[in-house]
């Protein structure tokens, strides 16, 4: 017979908050396998004239990695449900003109 437990996750964050590691990132490139999906977070700064003058050559223009992050599948719908509650919240709070009023504890 097997036992059922109940459970929620929460990021532990460290002890001393002004040492937690927070990476920031302006763009966001998706992938993914047959397996899983990709997210590489870049930094994208702006472009001086020499990086100007490489991207009009190669028509590109490259960004630092900051993180990838592969998720299996089954995550995907979770983190999807979770950013666009997130948004909707944003966008609530600024269509009002006021303080957003975050949800309550971890959205999964």
């Amino acid at each position: 017979m097997s036992k059922q437990i109940n459970f929620t996750i929460v990021p532990e964050d460290p002890v001393d908050a002004e040492r937690a590691e927070r990476l920031y990132a302006n763009f966001c490139a998706v992938a993914h396998t047959p397996f899983d999906m990709t997210l590489t977070f870049c930094d994208v700064r702006p472009l001086s004239e020499r990086d100007v003058q490489q991207a009009e050559q190669s028509q590109t223009v490259r960004a630092p990695v900051v993180a990838r992050i592969a998720l299996p599948f089954g995550v995907v719908p979770g983190l999807i449900a979770a950013l666009q509650e997130q948004l909707r919240t944003l966008q609530e709070a600024q269509a009002g003109n006021t303080e957003p009023t975050w949800p309550k504890g971890q959205l999964h």
